[in-house]
Parts: structure tokens; sequence; C-alpha cells
């Protein structure tokens, strides 16, 4: 018999969709605009990227072009987002050409909804960046949940960065939570506190993951059951060399996940697309364990 499941939990990039493919394309976009515009060499443009990107904490932050030093040199007083203009719409080009779902996650995730299964994000992609995605991939709402770090300081006041009024980027009908800032996966305490808060029981939970040490480790240090979104890989493309080149995570991490193999992380499920999650579990009506305690129910 399959395992009943009434809670999913599930990592975002790589996972749902190939963030991979949309950062390095539209990055890659707007390095090269940089470049031309420039004239500056690519590789001293990469070191510095990678300092702004440890220093924000995150390798999509959206004011990178205003802070690179070597632009502020050559620009003195200028507006540096007028100037490079050009190298901004090519990263939203090649972003709106890239940003698509995985096959089949759309669908899965409707079945698993109509289940009454609770179904829930978690990433370590910032707020912004996070919620722009989900509202984009029309996934508002299918999750009912969404856990994220809070966003990175702002260099000016939301009214002279955002277009838009403050609403229109938030959800509406996605539950937000944020994860305390500084923490990152893997966690499997947070993990086991997103279920707990959930009034969920970890034996009727399920976490799908493309990483294996932050994703399915975690789970698996966490008591529940842990499945290896395999097709979501990326550290192994060629490509992926650049992230590494300019990314703010720690060189230790990028070691070991470099090195790290099914011979060190085993996962017990192992999906080749999205939907065999519907072919590994029954997914069942959500009941909290304890209602009283409880934070989140279906009916909310």
């Amino acid at each position: 018999m399959k395992p009943k499941i009434n809670i999913l939990i599930t990592d975002l990039d790589n996972t749902l969709f190939d963030w991979f493919q949309i950062w390095h394309q539209s990055f890659t976009a707007m390095l090269g605009e940089i470049g031309r515009i420039s004239g500056i060499p690519t590789e001293v443009l990469k070191t510095e990227i990678k300092t702004v990107h440890e220093t924000h904490g995150t390798s999509e932050y959206a004011f990178l072009i205003e802070e690179l030093p070597s632009l502020r040199v050559k620009h003195p007083g200028e507006d540096l987002k007028v100037l490079y203009e050009p190298a901004i719409l090519a990263f939203r080009a090649a972003r709106k050409a890239e940003l698509r779902l995985y096959p089949s996650v759309h669908e899965t995730l409707e079945t698993i909804q109509k289940c009454g299964a609770l179904i829930i994000g978690y990433t370590e992609s910032l707020e912004f960046y996070s919620t722009y995605r989900i509202r984009k991939l029309d996934l508002d709402g299918l999750l009912d949940i969404v856990y994220f770090p809070p966003d990175h300081d702002l260099p000016d006041t939301h009214e002279r960065i955002r277009l838009y009024p403050s609403d229109v980027y938030k959800l509406t009908r996605t539950k937000t939570c944020r994860t305390p800032k500084g923490e990152t996966k893997p966690n499997p305490t947070l993990l086991s506190r997103i279920v707990q808060d959930a009034g969920g029981s970890k034996d009727m939970a399920a976490y799908v993951g493309d990483n294996l040490m932050k994703d399915i480790a975690m789970a698996q240090r966490a008591g529940i059951k842990d499945v290896w979104a395999e097709y979501g890989v990326a550290h192994h493309r060629k490509e992926y060399e650049l992230l590494r080149r300019v990314t703010h995570w720690k060189p230790e991490s990028v070691q070991t996940e470099r090195n790290l193999s099914e011979d060190d992380v085993k996962p017990t499920y192992v999906l080749d697309d999205f939907s065999g999650l519907l072919t590994l579990f029954e997914f069942t009506q959500f009941k909290p364990v304890e209602a009283a305690d409880a934070t989140v129910s279906r009916t909310l």
C-alpha cells in the first residue's frame, strides 16, 4: 500500500521550475550588455559581482549595477540605471523567456490540492524574488503556505525603486511565513517546526527537493519522508561554473555540493518527473493533529 500523506512540503527552485536556467540566461544576458557598454573586462566584473552578492546574501540582487565599483568609477555622478538600461532590459527579456514550470508540476499540485492535502513551499530564495516567481507561475493559491527568508535591505525607498504599490508585490491567496534571518538549509529543526506550526504530523508529511545535502539529508534528519527531484539537479552542468564564480554561497558549501553524490546521501524516493508523487503516495484530506494548537488548516 502507498503511504498516506496529508502535507506536502516542496522546495521551489529547481524542483517546481528550472531556477538555474532562468538565472543563467538572464544573468548572462545582463553581464554581456554591461561588458559591451562599459568596456570593462568580464573577469573584473565577475569579481565585483561576487562581492556584492556576498554582501547582500543573494545571487539575485536587483540593484547590482548601481553597486559595482568599476561602473561607479567610470561614471561618477551619473545614473547607472539609465546608462545601463539595455542590460536591465536584456535581463528581463531573458527571464521572461525562461520562466516556466517543469512539465506536470501545475497539474500535479492541482490534483494534490483536490485531495485536500496541505501544500507548503519552503525556499532559501529571498521574499521579493520568490514572490515574483510564485505570482508569474500561477502558484499563488496553489501553494497553501510558503516559507522564505526576509528580503535584504533596500538601497533606497520602496516608493522610488518599485514601480507599483507594495500590495502588487504580495501574494493574495498563499499564506506567507518568513524563516529566521540568516537561517539556511539544511535545517531539520526548522523543517520540523514547519510541520508543527501547520498542526500536522511528521509521519503524514513528505518533503520533495532537488538538492541531496540541503533537501534530502535535511528531511531524513527531521524524520520526514524524503523525495529527491533528480530531474532538477543542476550543479553538474558546465554552465554552473558561472554561478559558482559569482555566488554568495560560502566556498565550503560550493565544494561540498560539487562532491556530493548518492553514495553520500541515499534518497528514499526518487523522481524523474514531478507527477511521480502521485504514484508514490496516496494524498488525503489534511486534518490538524491538535486543532486547538494548529495555526493553519485547509479551511483558511
